[in-house]
């Protein structure tokens, strides 16, 4: 297969991308370090018509939308959660999401069995409100909705899943998480494979659980 991953420097990106080059896969890992395959900040329009460009004519069987933020964790209902906040987390959870897939659609309409796979969060779920985070829940709801979205517009065409990858033990997650990144990419994985059009649009988590909305 032919796969991109955004996001592959690190955490559940770095293990998806070493994980499918393992097994023999063509794999193109983007970030907005010196690490990555491909240089793409998912906010910046630029970058992503660079890749496009770069993978012009390119058959892709596997899009992992990866990349993204948290950046009010922790933060305080009285004083936090400043505008800037909000601007700079929709533009890469959401806005940097549907960027990479409008980038790379024409290739996707290329694979043989084209799938998208939308790292989203249970925190994007009304089933877990549990207060906090409030910027951080509220781009994972929307990139949920996008992702449904997108499946219904993209029928028979592109396969569009949508996944909570568990609470992992990344930089993000913190090292008290409760799974590693090697037991979220073997479930993640399997999600993906069993992704096709008769189930597009589905919320799962890692373990293959569907996931309320």
């Amino acid at each position: 297969m032919n796969i991109v991953i955004t996001g592959a420097t690190r955490g559940i990106g770095a293990g998806l991308a070493a994980h499918y080059t393992r097994a023999g896969h063509s794999v193109v890992g983007t970030g907005r370090s010196a690490g990555a395959d491909v240089t793409l900040d998912v906010t910046q329009p630029s970058d992503h018509n660079a890749l496009a460009e770069r993978l012009s004519g390119v058959p892709l069987d596997l899009l992992v939308c990866n990349a993204g933020v948290y950046l009010d964790k922790g933060g305080d209902l009285e004083t936090g959660y400043a505008a800037d906040l909000w601007a700079r987390t929709f533009a890469a959870n959401v806005t940097g999401v549907f960027l990479t897939i409008q980038a790379l659609l024409p290739n996707l309409r290329l694979g043989l069995r084209p799938r998208v796979a939308i790292i989203s969060s249970q925190m994007a779920s009304h089933t877990h409100a549990s207060g906090g985070s409030y910027i951080y829940r509220a781009s994972k709801a929307a990139v949920l909705n996008l992702g449904r979205n997108l499946a219904s517009d993209l029928a028979r065409q592109v396969a569009v899943g949508i996944y909570h990858p568990g609470w992992v033990q990344t930089d993000m997650g913190g090292a008290s998480a409760a799974i590693t990144v090697e037991a979220s990419v073997a479930g993640l994985v399997e999600r993906f494979d069993a992704l096709d059009h008769d189930t597009t649009g589905c919320f799962e988590t890692w373990e293959g659980r569907d996931h309320a909305y």
